[in-house]
């Protein structure tokens, strides 16, 4: 079966909670909404934005069963469905297929450290395991696991393989893996330290798996929108640069820490983070609040003036 790649912003959406820490449909309903009607094309619920590895089994089965009914539009929803093992993960994904999930977004199991075999024979099997289109986040600073282009390029024949997020600060990987035009989506996480969202949508990516669309989404569309033009190419730039203060506040904490912090700040549904994660310091969260009266977010969005972080 042929599958829609993703393209354009895919924005791993956090998990928005209640004050008890349970989770606020509600909030994901309002931000599923206000995402579609801002230029995102696709989520990711459940990434490591969405604290994922803090869900229990039965959290992450009704936040598939219940967000799943929310899709707005033609915005694709995607879900992390990694377990600890490939049973647990193939559990998830043919959970998520048979909600009516668009996708789902598998990584190397956390904490094991297999080798690069293992963890492609590891994808491979997941990939074979239900009719859904799916994708690879490469992203060794959580899990260790480092794929090089060869296993990457190896998962791309597969069918089921739509989209590559890479995370690595490897340039010439994105470039060996654009080279070889795999038929899957190249995208890459937005993170300015890593530096990969010019160099790769100068190369022919497809878009970007971001966080920080969850405060600048129509932003973050502008940046991962493929270039096909040069006025693709500048407007790119143009916002990259303009939107640079946000983009290192949100990586100025482990994920999701800096962005929830600051949505909860604005009014935008995400409650408190799950223990033992706490919220970003008053000093970083200015620098948030900064950023976001600088740009102009609550009028563009639509929403609270910000909250000082000494308040």
């Amino acid at each position: 079966m042929s599958h829609t790649k993703p393209t354009g912003s895919f924005v791993a959406l956090v998990t928005p909670m209640n004050e008890d820490g349970s989770i606020d449909f509600e909030g994901f309903r309002t931000l599923l909404n206000w995402h579609a009607e801002n230029g995102t094309e696709a989520v990711l619920i459940m990434g490591s934005t969405g604290e994922v590895s803090m869900l229990s089994p039965e959290e992450r089965k009704a936040i598939i069963a219940e967000t799943a009914k929310m899709k707005p539009g033609n915005m694709l929803m995607y879900y992390g469905v990694t377990g600890n093992n490939t049973a647990t993960t193939i559990d998830y994904v043919r959970f998520a297929r048979d909600a009516g999930a668009d996708g789902a977004i598998m990584a190397a199991p956390a904490y094991i450290c297999a080798d690069n075999d293992a963890i492609t024979d590891y994808a491979m099997e997941v990939l074979d395991s239900a009719d859904l289109a799916m994708g690879f986040y490469n992203n060794p600073p959580r899990v260790k696991t480092d794929l090089h282009w060869d296993n990457l390029l190896k998962l791309a024949k597969h069918d089921n393989m739509v989209v590559l997020k890479e995370s690595t600060t490897r340039v010439g990987q994105v470039a060996q893996v654009c080279a070889a035009k795999p038929d899957m989506s190249i995208m890459c996480c937005c993170s300015p330290n890593l530096g990969l969202v010019i160099p790769t949508m100068a190369l022919g990516g497809h878009g970007t798996a971001n966080m920080t669309g969850n405060i600048i989404p129509r932003e973050m569309a502008v940046i991962s929108t493929p270039w096909k033009t040069g006025e693709d190419a500048f407007a790119c730039r143009e916002a990259w640069l303009d939107n640079l203060s946000m983009l290192h506040f949100a990586y100025s904490t482990i994920n999701p820490v800096s962005v929830k912090t600051l949505m909860r700040a604005v009014g935008l549904p995400s409650g408190p983070l799950r223990a033992p994660l706490q919220p970003a310091k008053p000093e970083i969260l200015q620098k948030g609040l900064d950023a976001f009266e600088k740009l102009g977010l609550a009028e563009k969005y639509g929403l609270s003036a910000p909250r000082m972080a000494a308040e």
